[in-house]
């Protein structure tokens, strides 16, 4: 691009993740919890009953933070944690009855959200899309 004017590609890309961002947020509201929370509890649901550890690795964030995101769920009583039966000295995170209902509820809504957001683009467009996007976070 030319001109002092025109967004740059990066400024053009911040600008879509931040409409995305602030579209999901209001998708969230009526369960009132954060993307992350919404994240952890997505990853619970696909994969079951993990360590606080292997839940972090999985949303790519630190220990700590996985902690907190945790005590938030627990506090909602969507998530539970409970000894693991492998290891004693070690504790499992695990979607509660509730968990499950909301996050299939969070799942419905963002897809909608999803596919309100990318209604603009034909199927050759998302497909091409998908893969670049595939292709920058795999670099």
């Amino acid at each position: 691009m030319t001109g002092s004017d025109e967004e740059s590609l990066a400024e053009t890309f911040w600008a879509v993740t931040r409409r995305l961002r602030h579209q999901t947020k209001r998708a969230l509201e009526p369960w009132e919890i954060s993307p992350g929370q919404a994240r952890a509890l997505g990853v619970l649901l696909r994969h079951g009953a993990l360590r606080p550890g292997t839940l972090a690795e999985h949303l790519r964030i630190a220990p700590r933070s996985a902690t907190e995101v945790v005590d938030g769920l627990q506090e909602r009583g969507l998530v539970e944690r409970r000894p693991d039966p492998g290891d004693r000295r070690a504790t499992l995170v695990a979607p509660t009855a509730e968990g499950e209902r909301v996050g299939a509820a969070i799942q419905t809504a963002r897809a909608t959200e999803a596919e309100r957001f990318f209604e603009a683009l034909d199927a050759g467009d998302r497909t091409e899309l998908t893969r670049i996007l595939r292709r920058l976070r795999d670099a």
